[in-house]
């Protein structure tokens, strides 16, 4: 077989971002590498597992690997891009660990989340087991200090402790909804300031949301006992009035969103292990304690040719990406043995996507389409089919994970299966700025946003499918041009109705449109999906309990809203005033939920 050693054809602005956060360096603090070197440094270490297995060649997989990545179609988690093949080799993207209600499992776990932030690792937990505040402690005889005291505790460590070597950490929390805090919980983050490290959302169950519409009461709950040795009772709280505190508090501030717990673990592949009670900081990665799981994404743009989807390519894709992630997940070095022994106990991957905006763009499907909704359910079907396949057919040589024969799936009557699940979709918020696309399953969020570039040369960037397509329809496209740099929206121009609609942005499309969008996805996902349900200043409460039922009633498994403005610091403004990097004073970028600094390589996911 010949292979072409083809080049990444890279933008300065993914350069740059190679250069300040991914590419090797010396003792000097000069570059080791440029970026073929990476993706050749990258696909050689995960390549060298075909050793452990037959099957595969470990070279011609290195080749595979080198073309996948260098084409952008294909890239994985930022952990792997920096850290394969290097002394560190942790290459997993999303952790869950356990935090029960003792003094040794608190700072235990916050020793773990501090390894794994280190490695470039995001971290989720659940705060449900830890005692509320004031309860009797019997060994100390004092009181605790409540779940939230908690959170800021690891709020603090997370501040200082650089994700990765470069970058502020991620941290998802979460709480059932029935813990005696929880409106503690949910008010959190109301002042606009407090735990900027963590994503929160509240766990709650179908029986909540009916309650929600009943206006009942609900019990509060927690197994403990006061002074007296006598069971503590919690009292009661009205499930609308809780629901209504929950949206008032994402109005305001993002945060909370909704974890719907029945449908989570309706999926769960292995409940004789547990339930999941927690999630990666942006969600879409349902895990069991001290699992973790590495992500990669498909840039589906890039399959697609003359005005349609090469499924054929497209299904090789899938293939050579589940190879590469199964791979991972034994050329992973393991920051924790607790994490390695769940980890290679299921062998959880996630392949999502990115790109699909483009994509849209490429077939002329405006986003906010029932032809987009069917587009997403058929796109991420053929994804789900051919990954299960293809996992399958490792398991035949390599031996499917080891709780298959008492997993659902063996239950159902699937065949054995390599990985417990194969499909996540991530928000993608690096990796689709190295791979110049959209970003995950997100609508444009601005036709035009400034970014700093080598050299911090700032440009104005206008998507180069509309340049192509207005010059075809407006016989002077530069004032329709001169309006989209301004603003970051074709609204109020001379462009035609169906380019407005086919490029509109984040906040033109309907919030029931962003759910619908996000429910088609998930119908074919394994565990979950990051989306952002964007949604205008002026938009009210009711627009986001409205966005919350539906979320509910569409089958997602839980849902975020971003009301623009709500954040005292704006993530990002669309055209020319866009929000400053707080570390380098350059322009920010919003991608998939997260903000990104195409100069430092500064990125946070803030909802």
């Amino acid at each position: 077989m010949q292979h072409i050693q083809s080049q990444p054809a890279l933008t300065d602005h993914a350069l740059s971002v190679l250069e300040k956060r991914f590419l090797l360096r010396d003792e000097h603090g000069q570059l080791a590498e440029d970026p073929s070197g990476l993706f050749r440094r990258v696909a050689r270490a995960i390549a060298a597992v075909d050793d452990l297995y037959g099957g595969f060649q470990r070279g011609e997989s290195e080749e595979i690997f080198y073309d996948l990545m260098t084409s952008l179609r294909f890239l994985p988690n930022s952990p792997t891009l920096m850290n394969a093949g290097t002394p560190r080799g942790q290459l997993a993207g999303c952790f869950v660990l356990p935090i029960e209600d003792s003094m040794e499992s608190i700072f235990g776990t916050l020793r773990d989340t501090a390894l794994i932030q280190k490695s470039g690792g995001g971290t989720g937990f659940s705060f449900s087991h830890l005692r509320p505040r004031g309860d009797y402690i019997r060994s100390t005889r004092g009181v605790s200090s409540g779940p939230v005291s908690f959170m800021r505790l690891y709020d603090y460590s997370t501040q200082i402790n650089r994700m990765g070597g470069t970058r502020a950490g991620a941290n998802m929390a979460v709480l059932r909804y029935d813990h005696p805090d929880i409106h503690e919980f949910v008010n959190a983050k109301s002042d606009g300031e407090s735990l900027t490290s963590f994503n929160i959302s509240v766990m709650v169950t179908d029986a909540f949301m009916r309650s929600v519409d009943r206006k009942q009461e609900i019990d509060l709950r927690f197994p403990s006992t006061n002074s007296n040795g006598i069971e503590a009772d919690r009292g009661k709280i009205n499930a609308a009035a809780l629901f209504d505190e929950i949206v008032a508090n994402a109005w305001q501030s993002g945060d909370p969103g909704l974890l719907f717990y029945d449908r989570i673990n309706a999926a769960n592949p292995t409940p004789q292990l547990g339930s999941f009670e927690a999630t990666n900081p942006c969600g879409e990665q349902p895990l069991l304690p001290y699992e973790s799981c590495n992500l990669g994404s498909i840039n589906v743009s890039r399959f697609v040719h003359s005005g349609a989807i090469d499924y054929q390519e497209l299904g090789v894709g899938v293939e050579n990406a589940v190879h590469f992630l199964d791979n991972v997940l034994d050329a992973n070095c393991y920051p924790v043995e607790a994490i390695r022994e769940a980890t290679l106990r299921n062998r959880k991957i996630g392949i999502g996507i990115m790109g699909f905006a483009d994509l849209l763009v490429a077939l002329e499907i405006p986003y906010a389409s029932e032809t987009a909704v069917g587009a997403a359910e058929e796109l991420m079907g053929f994804i789900q089919q051919r990954a299960k396949l293809a996992s399958a057919k490792l398991a035949e040589t390599r031996g499917p994970f080891q709780n298959f024969s008492e997993s659902r799936l063996k239950t159902e009557g699937h065949p054995p299966q390599r990985n417990a699940c194969v499909t996540s979709i991530a928000p993608t918020g690096t990796i689709s700025l190295l791979a110049d696309c959209s970003s995950g399953i997100e609508p444009f969020f601005a036709l035009s946003y400034r970014r700093a570039v080598i050299g911090s040369t700032k440009t104005i960037d206008v998507h180069p499918q509309l340049i192509k397509m207005l010059r075809s329809e407006v016989p002077n496209p530069e004032p329709v041009l001169q309006v989209v740099r301004a603003t970051g929206s074709l609204a109020g121009t001379a462009a035609s109705a169906k380019l407005i609609g086919l490029f509109a942005t984040a906040h033109e499309i309907p919030p029931e449109m962003h759910v619908r969008i996000q429910a088609a996805f998930q119908r074919n996902t394994d565990t979950s999906v990051s989306k952002t349900i964007n949604l205008v200043n002026s938009a009210q409460p009711e627009d986001i309990a409205a966005a919350y039922r539906l979320a509910f009633t569409a089958g997602c498994k839980g849902v975020t809203v971003f009301r623009d403005g709500c954040k005292t610091h704006q993530v990002m403004q669309a055209g020319a005033d866009a929000e400053r990097c707080p570390e380098c004073g350059e322009p920010l970028m919003m991608q998939g939920g997260c903000q990104t600094c195409g100069s430092c390589g500064y990125s946070m996911c803030t909802v």
